[in-house]
């Protein structure tokens, strides 16, 4: 694994999240959630289900927290999650990338992002998978500036709101 980055640059790094940071981690999370327009999920988090979760992580899951230097607190998370269990996808996982909202536009998020792919290029993935809700323009944009590219779009894929929501597949290939 990459050592923990430290860019002086924006005033941030990257360590492995530990459960004394899993109430921030909902807490972003929770921003998204509630304002619909990033995540297909509806329910709320908290400390104990973002504990629940990295318990049912496989050996190559990893969850990740951005901090900024000053105060240490996390205003970033980062998610590595296998693509299936099937051992055929072995090579192939989906990441995630969220930030606090006073975080987003500074750089932060390409920063995370950067580091786990990374991460998962060392962990010998091959094949990365975002999904990104069609109307999330900035996100699909921000995904294709780090080089994932656009290979299809599940049409009225879940339902958010009472309204059906497309979701655009990306996807980026260590070469």
């Amino acid at each position: 694994m990459p050592a923990n980055i430290l860019l002086p640059v924006i005033n941030v790094y990257v360590e492995p999240a530990l459960p004394a940071d899993y109430p921030a981690i909902a807490a972003i999370y929770n921003e998204y959630i509630l304002r619909g327009d990033t995540t297909m999920e509806e329910d709320i988090f908290d400390a104990d289900r973002i504990q629940r979760w990295v318990d049912g992580f496989h050996d190559r899951e990893r969850l990740y927290v951005l901090k900024n230097n000053e105060e240490h607190s996390v205003i970033g998370w980062a998610v590595i999650k296998r693509f299936s269990d099937r051992a055929g996808y072995r090579t192939t996982c989906e990441t995630s990338v969220y930030l606090t909202k006073s975080a987003c536009g500074k750089g932060y998020g390409t920063f995370l992002k950067k580091y786990i792919l990374e991460v998962c290029k060392q962990m010998g993935y091959h094949h990365l998978v975002a999904r990104v809700l069609a109307s999330n323009k900035a996100s699909i944009a921000y995904n294709l500036q780090l080089g994932y590219e656009i290979v299809g779009t599940q049409k009225e894929v879940g339902m958010k709101n009472g309204q059906w929501e497309d979701v655009v597949l990306m996807q980026y290939i260590f070469r």
